[in-house]
């Protein structure tokens, strides 16, 4: 007996839709899985098995064949537990199912639905095809924010069992978390001075320039970079679901806000982590975690250089390919890059208060670690020096507020 179900795959910053079909039959007691899966999805037999008996439902001791369609794309994570396990169920004759609806969720050995890292994916799907979708209860009103959603939460198998059994009528979908609101920022009123470096990150936000920061320490450049995002215009809803499918791709949890992302990478990190890939399903880098908003890279000369010259193929094209195992999935990597850097190895050279005690040789080779065509991809390079004591504790700059609402209107 063959049924089908409903999933979502995370593929690049985008969705896609899989069906989940099963076939039960034959004699012999097997469960073979295709379509491309990775580990965590060939171990869902043993998940999904143990769950309907801890259902109280019957797995069927036949052969089970499951595969996920389309096989041209990559399946990785726990996500598609939820709709094997009905796919099963409908096959074997267990249940009959009267509604479709996108499913995700990994089920625990007793039956719960534990969150998914692609429920926001299912939620977009559900607004795309006009379907219900059904995701774990601890992120369903989480993931209901994205427009035009039906979302659902399910708590275990049975819940959703008996969803599909009834369908929708009568039962109200999730309502979107209040709490989703826009996080805090940092405000440009806090940096006290600096007329030229403040007009530089404007120009820099309103043209979709990237910058160069250089000075002294203590002058203000990590402070200026960390208050971008706040001067940035806030993101519409199209992007916001964008930003969050992009990290949700690599395990990380973001709200659906319309706050830029803003990415700070340790200059330690490898060239896998800023640009994306890895050993098995290719998962995005700094890069594409800061598409729509900001990659600040601090001390930009302790970068090993190889890894900075890994970026500037994605400042050029606006996306990177990542091809593993015969698969190559694209990342969009649309950002602003801002750069901060002391001039020398001390940090004092040409400052007017302290003596620089690097040699002319160490200052060069300091500023060799950048390389040429980098620095050509910096629209605005600005030296930022060490604001007068005097002038610190005075009135308060202009907020990041009206400075964004210049920047929308240019």
């Amino acid at each position: 007996m063959n049924a089908s179900t409903r999933s979502a795959a995370l593929v690049g910053g985008d969705v896609r839709q899989v069906e989940v079909q099963v076939h039960v039959g034959g004699q012999e007691s097997a469960f073979r899985l295709s379509g491309l899966p990775d580990t965590a999805v060939r171990e869902a037999k043993d998940r999904v098995r143990a769950a309907i008996n801890s259902a109280g439902m019957w797995f069927p001791n036949r052969r089970v064949t499951v595969n996920l369609a389309p096989a041209d794309i990559p399946k990785s994570g726990t996500d598609f537990d939820l709709p094997i396990a009905l796919g099963v169920l409908a096959a074997s004759g267990e249940v009959t199912l009267q509604s479709q609806a996108v499913a995700v969720g990994e089920l625990g050995l007793d039956g719960r639905v534990r969150p998914a890292a692609g429920a926001i994916g299912a939620a977009v799907l559900s607004a795309r095809l006009g379907i219900p979708c059904l995701v774990p209860a601890s992120v369903a009103s989480r993931v209901a924010v994205v427009p035009g959603s039906r979302v659902y939460g399910v708590a275990t198998l049975a819940d959703a069992v008996a969803f599909l059994k009834a369908g929708p009528d009568g039962r109200e979908p999730a309502r979107p978390d209040e709490g989703d609101a826009d996080p805090e920022v940092l405000d440009m009123a806090d940096v006290q001075g600096q007329p030229v470096a403040r007009r530089a990150m404007e120009i820099a936000a309103a043209g979709g320039h990237h910058v160069l920061l250089y000075g002294p320490p203590g002058g203000g450049k990590t402070m200026l970079a960390r208050r971008f995002p706040s001067i940035l215009p806030q993101l519409d809803e199209e992007a916001a679901v964008e930003v969050a499918l992009i990290h949700a791709a690599a395990g990380l949890d973001r709200r659906m806000v319309r706050v830029p992302p803003f990415r700070s990478p340790h200059h330690t990190a490898t060239r896998v982590a800023l640009v994306g890939g890895g050993s098995g399903m290719p998962v995005p880098g700094e890069v594409s975690l800061a598409h729509r908003g900001v990659l600040f890279l601090d001390e930009l000369a302790e970068f090993p250089r190889a890894n900075l010259d890994s970026l500037r193929q994605p400042l050029e094209d606006g996306f990177v390919t990542i091809a593993r195992k015969g698969v190559s999935i694209r990342f969009p990597s649309r950002f602003h890059l801002i750069a901060a850097t002391n001039p020398c190895p001390c940090g004092y050279h040409e400052d007017r208060h302290r003596p620089c005690t690097c040699r002319p040789s160490d200052v060069d080779r300091y500023r060799q670690r950048v390389s040429g065509p980098l620095l050509d991809r910096m629209d605005l390079i600005v030296k930022v020096g060490r604001v007068e004591t005097l002038r610190l504790g005075g009135s308060l700059e202009e907020p990041s507020e009206v400075i964004r609402h210049r920047v929308e209107e240019g």
